[in-house]
């Protein structure tokens, strides 16, 4: 007769409980659309800005907000820029952004990272990012 181990037993025990988990999470999701599956984008998704992009002026600082593979990005992430210089962004799994000015808070979107990080700012300009000690662009 072949024992059980206990490595065996956490195995089974951890493969019932993600199904559990999974099944849990399956059926509280299906009875509520996904965020854009109304046929709009989900709020913090690229595609909702548009597509001549967005500049604004917000206290005294210009803000300019394009889609496309622009600056250090992969395709689909947004370049911002405030006064010209750009501001490196980054989505989050849970479709929330944060800016390389404050990556402890989330934001929605990129035009409400773009407005926090000149808050954060407070005046100062923005310096050029330059990843892994190179050159900025």
């Amino acid at each position: 007769m072949k024992k059980i181990t206990r490595r065996h037993a956490l195995g089974i025990a951890a493969g019932a409980t993600t199904a559990l988990g999974l099944t849990a999470c399956t059926s509280k999701s299906a009875g509520s659309p996904a965020a854009g599956a109304s046929g709009s984008p989900a709020s913090g998704s690229p595609a909702s800005i548009p597509a001549g992009g967005i500049d604004e002026v917000f206290e005294g600082r210009r803000i300019q907000i394009a889609l496309g593979a622009g600056g250090h990005h992969g395709v689909g992430v947004p370049t911002v820029k405030i006064d010209g210089n750009e501001l490196h962004i980054m989505p989050n799994a849970d479709g929330t952004w944060v800016s390389v000015v404050n990556h402890y808070q989330t934001y929605p979107n990129p035009v409400e990272a773009a407005r926090a990080a000149i808050r954060d700012l407070q005046g100062a300009a923005l310096v050029p990012f330059a990843p892994k000690g190179g050159v900025a662009v």
